[in-house]
C-alpha cells in the first residue's frame, strides 16, 4: 500500500473511493490528523494531510515522527510527499513540477530521529541518496504516461519557516547548491529512511524564491493560490497514474 503525504494545496485526494477515516495514536503522539484510507485507480492507498485537514499546523510544529510512524504502522511500503516550494534555479518557474533527488537541511529544534531517549542505542543511517530511486522512477514514468512535464532532479533546501526567506538567505542557499526551497522536506525524509520506507517527493514550484524572477522585489502571496490550484490538479493525475502502475 502506498501512502500520500499532502502539503499546502493538497489536503485531500480527489477520486478516492470507499473512503474511511481512522484516528490513530503513536508512541510519539498524535499525527497531523486522522488517516484517510481508500481506493485510488483500483489500489489501496492511505492519505494524510501534513498540515492538518484545516491547514492549521505550521511546518516546525508538524509531528513528523508521529506522521511517519503512523503510516509505517499501517504497513505502507512507501511514501510520496507532495510539497509546495519556491524556485531558486532559473528554470524552476511557478507552476513547474520537480521530483528532487537531494536535500539540504537548515531546520532546527525538530524531533528528527526515532533513535533517541533513555536506553535507546545510537543508530546511524546512510542518507547519501535521500530519496528512493524506485519511487522517483515510478513518478517519472507516471508523469510521462499522462503527458505531464516534470523536472527530474533538484536539490531541495528545507528551511525552518513559517516565514518566507530573505533575498540574502536565498543567495546563501543558491551558493550551497540549492535549487528549491521549502519547509517540510526534513526530517520527514530521514525519518522514513530510519523505518526503511521508500520515500520520494513531488514538489510544486508555487513562486520564485525571494529576490529571483518575479519575486525580485517581493513575493506576491495572492498569486500562489492560483498557481497551486492548477499544479495540484496535475499532481493528482500523476499520483493516480503511479498508483495504477
Amino acid at each position: 500500500m502506498l501512502a500520500i503525504l499532502g502539503g499546502s494545496g493538497l489536503s485531500q485526494l480527489a477520486n478516492l473511493e470507499n473512503v474511511r477515516r481512522q484516528a490513530v495514536r503513536t508512541p510519539y503522539g498524535e499525527p497531523s490528523g486522522p488517516l484517510t484510507f481508500g481506493r485510488l485507480s483500483g489500489r489501496d492507498v492511505v492519505f494524510l494531510a501534513r498540515h492538518g485537514y484545516g491547514h492549521t499546523i505550521v511546518p516546525h510544529d508538524v509531528n513528523y515522527r508521529a506522521n511517519v510512524w503512523a503510516l509505517h504502522a499501517q504497513g505502507v511500503e512507501g511514501i510520496v510527499s507532495v510539497a509546495s516550494v519556491g524556485g531558486i534555479r532559473e528554470e524552476f518557474r511557478p507552476g513547474c513540477l520537480v521530483i528532487p533527488d537531494q536535500i539540504l537541511d537548515y531546520t532546527w529544534g525538530r524531533s528528527h530521529t526515532f533513535f533517541d531517549g533513555p536506553g535507546v542505542k545510537v543508530t546511524h543511517i546512510d542518507f547519501t541518496m535521500p530519496y528512493s530511486q524506485t519511487l522517483r522512477t515510478r513518478l517519472l514514468l507516471a508523469a510521462d504516461s499522462c503527458g505531464e512535464a516534470v523536472f527530474d532532479g533538484g536539490v531541495y533546501a528545507t528551511t525552518q519557516g513559517p516565514r518566507l526567506e530573505t533575498a540574502a538567505a536565498i543567495n546563501r542557499l543558491e551558493h550551497d547548491g540549492a535549487d528549491l526551497v521549502g519547509m517540510t522536506g526534513m526530517p520527514e525524509a530521514s525519518l522514513a529512511r530510519e523505518l526503511e520506507l521508500d520515500y520520494a517527493a513531488v514538489t510544486v514550484v508555487a513562486n520564485h524564491a525571494a529576490g529571483r524572477g518575479g519575486s525580485m522585489n517581493g513575493i506576491q502571496l495572492e498569486l500562489i493560490e492560483a498557481v497551486l490550484d492548477d499544479a495540484i490538479r496535475r499532481v493528482r493525475r500523476i499520483i493516480e497514474a503511479m498508483v495504477s502502475q
